[in-house]
């Protein structure tokens, strides 16, 4: 008997120490290959010890609130120590849950965590949104100042947004329309869209992308409680997170935002909100540094990973950029952007990696954003082997002069810049720089790369290398400065194909386009600096090359 169990612990032993080099292999690779310097973010310890929901008096079924039982459970375990609530399969109907450091949240498969519509049940407390520091009602699940916190299982959590947000008539079908207005709430005048209450539609009278500026007391807030809906898991300022394994869903707007968080590790999670959902984020990483995020997918109303640092002054004031992001194997399908950085980047982002990513039917894939007035430095960036499909928009963008609007309803409002009066280079022109993607193929978009810069302050040194394009619209570089593009082979129905305009020391080598009887490069503007293109593939490459506006360009030719 005693070689019996012997042979069991050692068993278990092996079996054990396996599991662990598999998890240190895994982690290795997450690192392998990094192109700059960072410490390996640090996981929760979260103790040993263990409770039941139901312990505390939960009942599943979603008939009941569970608020009391989460609560009681929290703070038992915390007064301990810490450790890990199981919430096991069943529905558990509850208000907030506010968590404490040291406890982990373990939301078994086929558990379901379904936030009430009960919105007395979510106080106005102060936070961030948008970049702005603001009043908002308390997230559905929230932390702040918190050390070793995590969220695991196979379980999902539901936010209950629909109660929460606008709607447009255009987005539903003629039988989702008629259940939402029959379900209460306020049509508008033209009917055209539906809001939760007339708070809803005072707050949004009064909001500046969904900030009110003008209110500064939490009285003035309250008046328009019903208009502030919250993010679905808000972590502020806290240490060693990690979310692994469960579903969030439905969020009333952003759903995961991590805010001045040190340590983070997202992996293996599912993010799910309806398409029309308002401000529907996936994830906002703000202000963070040391995260990963990796084995996740996404298909949700707004852009799906986003990094951030804040908005305008305020951004600028707390001095905090979004630093050392590692993001892999993850998919997007719906969202206004795959991986997304800015518009509010006024902290700064740097050092970020992309790669072995999947972008289907995704707005935009790359998606790069900002506007005047914002500031900040996005710098150091690497994006390599990232595949996209069925892009309604751009694959690549780079757009600072963004508009507050999704890259679909900019198409629709029609964009473009006037001639205009630089201004002055100051901490608020936004700086994009030391930007490097590799090893993109995308099969099907709209437009293949725009790189757009501002005037007074251009891009620089971007590197394209390696870059398969199947789009209406190739390729458009203005204002930026040390462009270099290699192996780029595009495959366009409109030309030219690559359009050079106020760009200097750009560098095209290997550049493949099918052009026929058209165009394949228009150079023009008035920027010093030459335009070097060799080993054009193209049907004439002596006549492919359009040249405007006395640009100093050198052209190469070798077939």
């Amino acid at each position: 008997m005693r070689n019996i169990k012997l042979s069991v612990t050692l068993l278990i032993s092996i079996i054990t120490v396996s599991c662990a080099v598999s998890q240190i292999k895994k982690t290795d690779d997450l690192y392998s290959g990094l192109e700059f310097k960072m410490p390996k973010v640090q996981e929760p310890a979260i103790p040993d010890r263990m409770v039941v929901l139901t312990d505390f008096g939960a009942k599943s079924g979603g008939m009941e609130l569970c608020t009391k039982a989460f609560a009681d459970a929290i703070d038992a375990l915390s007064q301990k120590g810490g450790g890990k609530l199981v919430i096991p399969r069943g529905t558990w109907y509850t208000g907030p849950i506010t968590l404490k450091s040291n406890i982990e949240l373990h939301a078994q498969a086929g558990a379901l965590i379904l936030f009430s519509t009960d919105k007395s049940l979510y106080p106005i407390v102060e936070t961030s949104f948008e970049g702005f520091n603001t009043f908002r009602c308390m997230s559905p699940i929230n932390g702040r100042n918190l050390e070793n916190i995590a969220i695991t299982g196979k379980g999902v959590f539901d936010g209950n947004g629909d109660v929460w947000r606008m709607v447009k008539k255009e987005k539903l079908t003629e039988s989702q329309w008629k259940k939402l207005v029959a379900s209460g709430g306020i049509v508008s005048e033209n009917g055209k869209t539906w809001y939760p209450s007339q708070q809803f539609i005072d707050g949004e009278k009064q909001a500046e992308m969904n900030v009110p500026r003008n209110l500064k007391t939490k009285a003035e807030f309250e008046k328009i409680k019903d208009f502030l809906r919250p993010v679905m898991v808000s972590f502020i300022s806290c240490k060693k997170v990690l979310l692994d394994g469960p579903t969030f869903q439905n969020s009333p707007a952003w759903c995961i935002h991590p805010l001045m968080c040190t340590d983070l590790t997202v992996r293996n999670i599912s993010v799910r909100n309806p398409w029309y959902s308002q401000n529907g984020d996936g994830i906002d990483f703000e202000s963070c540094k040391n995260s990963v995020i990796y084995d996740s997918n996404f298909d949700v109303g707004d852009d799906a990973i986003c990094i951030k640092s804040g908005k305008d002054k305020e951004g600028r004031d707390r001095g905090m950029p979004n630093e050392n992001l590692i993001i892999k194997n993850c998919i997007v399908y719906h969202g206004h952007g795959g991986v997304t950085v800015g518009s509010e980047m006024s902290g700064g982002v740097k050092n970020m990696h992309v790669s072995n990513c999947t972008f289907i039917g995704t707005d935009v894939g790359l998606r790069f954003k900002s506007n005047r007035g914002r500031g900040g430095v996005v710098e150091n960036i690497y994006i390599s082997d990232v595949d996209m499909i069925n892009i309604p928009t751009q694959a690549i963008s780079f757009n600072l002069y963004y508009s507050g609007r999704s890259a679909s309803e900019d198409l629709e409002a029609g964009t473009g810049t006037k001639a205009e009066k630089l201004p002055a280079v100051t901490e608020e022109t936004p700086q994009f720089k030391n930007i490097f993607i590799r090893n993109v193929n995308c099969k099907g978009a709209l437009q293949a790369i725009l790189l757009q810069g501002l005037p007074e302050l251009n891009l620089e040194n971007i590197l394209l290398e390696n870059i398969q394009m199947e789009s209406e619209t190739g390729m458009t570089c203005s204002d930026a400065t040390k462009v270099v593009v290699r192996n780029l082979n595009l495959k366009t129905k409109r030309f030219p194909a690559i359009t050079l305009h106020n760009s200097k020391d750009v560098e095209m080598d290997g550049v493949s386009v099918s052009t026929g009887t058209e165009t394949a490069i228009k150079v023009s503007g008035s920027k010093t600096g030459s335009t070097v293109i060799k080993n054009l593939k193209s049907s004439d490459p002596a006549r492919d090359i359009k040249i405007e506006n006395e640009v100093p360009v050198s052209v190469v030719k070798i077939k």
